[in-house]
């Protein structure tokens, strides 16, 4: 856990961030180089990732504005000290909805893995034969529970969604989701990048409105493909935490997913590409250059 300054209270540590409250009631969330997968936080660190994962999310913040409000306030306050800069965001105190609300628009991951199991997706019905890496007729909104650290997220349908946080609250979710989803899968194929799937989340202001909290479409919530290395029915090449993923399953890594196990860490060379993969994300969707972002 970083330690909190004068003027800041710690609150909660996440598996990636730590946040803090302000003296003034806002908050402030600190990006950490921590990498979680399989919902284990690894031993290892992947250097400058807490910056580019604050870098991106400001990035898209600005460009889905027009669709949905956001919670950051800041990225450059005196509240926030000199060693936190570029991976810490000044943010309004928000009542979040406890769902992670998730769009894709290709069948990969938990969701190939269930459609495998049942020919659906969170209830949604799929057609038959799709491959590992499939493309949908259309995006699809999928929800799932919020687990605290160490607990598993849990796919689930929408109608058990609205039961949940209510079927107003829910329909808002979803629209504004897939809205989300569709300006960030245009802007990134327009620089070559499929965005095959992405997780938001919402929370409530003091007026009741909902805006984008958290994080939003880095490598850590989204899945994004080369569009020019593109193949259905294989695992894809990514700018993602994907990669780590891939190795903790390979026989290299020596870990059995299924023994309860913590994964073991990583190699150097495994550390050293998740970092540049993280920052040709960055700079590929952006334009702009990783070494002039601040910190």
């Amino acid at each position: 856990m970083a330690e909190a300054p004068d003027g800041l209270t710690h609150l909660h540590s996440g598996k990636v961030r730590e946040l803090f409250r302000t003296e003034d009631g806002r908050l402030v969330m600190l990006a950490t180089d921590r990498i979680s997968a399989f919902d284990y936080v690894l031993d290892s660190e992947i250097p400058d990732k807490g910056r580019v994962l604050t870098a991106m999310s400001v990035w898209w913040f600005g460009q889905l504005g027009s669709i949905v409000p956001n919670h950051l306030v800041s990225t450059d306050d005196a509240v926030l000290p000199e060693q936190w800069r570029g991976r810490a965001l000044v943010v309004a105190a928000l009542q979040m909805v406890p769902v992670e609300a998730v769009a894709r628009g290709y069948l990969t991951g938990s969701g190939f893995a269930e459609y495998r199991a049942s020919g659906a997706v969170c209830g949604i019905e799929l057609p038959a034969g799709l491959e590992d890496g499939s493309r949908l007729a259309q995006p699809i909104f999928t929800p799932a529970t919020k687990a605290e650290r160490g607990a598993h997220d849990e796919n689930i349908s929408y109608d058990r969604l609205a039961a949940t946080i209510g079927a107003s609250t829910a329909a808002r979710i979803k629209d504004l989701t897939l809205a989300a989803y569709a300006r960030a899968a245009e802007l990134a194929l327009q620089r070559g990048i499929i965005l095959a799937d992405t997780k938001l989340e919402f929370g409530r202001t003091d007026a009741e409105e909902l805006v984008l909290g958290d994080e939003v479409l880095t490598p850590d919530s989204s899945r994004f493909w080369p569009a020019d290395d593109y193949r259905p029915g294989r695992a894809q090449p990514s700018f993602d935490k994907q990669f780590v993923r891939d190795w903790l399953v390979s026989p290299e890594s020596g870990w059995d997913r299924r023994s309860g196990a913590q994964p073991p860490p990583l190699p150097e060379r495994i550390v050293a590409a998740t970092r540049a993969r993280y920052i040709e994300a960055y700079e590929r969707l952006t334009g702009l250059r990783f070494s002039d972002w601040p910190g």
